[in-house]
């Protein structure tokens, strides 16, 4: 039997039970058997695989989807490593992005303002709390960064968003096109509350983020706010964000 925790987070029984139904998905027709334990620290996925094919099914786990570094033992200087963001630091100075550092106490990756100002905004002095309106920034949204720093003496991890992440907002940006960024449904949900709200005039694309953590593509000239009442009633435990396409490239057009 493996034992893993999953880069994965849930809050509450209905998004273990979406977790597992989506593993059970993926394993169809594999000889393993993937039990959901419950989740640690702050909703971070246990899970125990066993059977014929267990080392098949945790190398597409870990590959898939990740586990987590436990301790400063698992990070590296430069290596890139998918979190979740967990706050916005109280002076509002800092990015926080909870990367499964969990023992034996919790740390967080730190991405500076001005690192962020620099990755995102061209330079230009933006509040953490508009460029998170911006971006669709919330708690729960997964994002890729890179460590710069560590400091196991202070408790500290010094990150920014990895080149890929960027990359990705880059791309958002010069499409002009919203993105509604679902948190607490699973793919299966997101695509059967599409068909139930018959959205798919409004929504071009639905990509993947985490298990629970979704972005649908609006097409153009569709407002993804204007979708979330509609979209609300058939995700009642899902959250929302929105990336806002034409003010980012607004703002690095002014």
């Amino acid at each position: 039997m493996t034992l893993l925790t999953l880069l994965a987070k849930a809050y509450g029984a209905s998004q273990l039970q979406q977790i597992d139904e989506a593993l059970k998905l993926a394993f169809e027709g594999v000889a393993v058997e993937a039990k959901i334990l419950g989740t640690i620290a702050d909703g971070w996925v246990q899970i125990a695989v066993a059977g014929e094919d267990e080392k098949i099914a945790t190398n597409y786990l870990i590959r898939e989807i990740g586990v987590c570094p436990r301790s400063f033992g698992g990070m590296k200087k430069f290596s890139t490593q998918k979190g979740y963001i967990s706050n916005f630091a109280v002076d509002g100075k800092e990015l926080l992005v909870d990367i499964g550092v969990f023992e034996p106490t919790a740390i967080h990756a730190a991405i500076p303002l001005p690192r962020l100002q620099a990755q995102l905004t061209g330079g230009r002095q933006v509040a953490l709390g508009k460029i998170a309106e911006l971006f669709g920034f919330c708690k729960g949204l997964p994002v890729h960064i890179k460590v710069i720093q560590l400091s196991e003496e202070g408790n500290y991890i010094e990150a920014e968003l990895s080149s890929k992440q960027v990359s990705n907002y880059e791309l958002w940006r010069e499409s002009l096109l919203d993105r509604l960024i679902t948190l607490g449904a699973s793919f299966n949900e997101v695509k059967i509350a599409l068909a139930h709200a018959k959205m798919y005039r409004d929504v071009i694309d639905v990509e993947s983020l985490g298990l629970l953590e979704h972005v649908l593509t609006c097409k153009l000239g569709t407002d993804a706010a204007g979708l979330i009442p509609v979209l609300g009633r058939n995700l009642t435990q899902a959250s929302f964000a929105i990336f806002d396409a034409k003010k980012n490239y607004e703002l690095l057009k002014s």
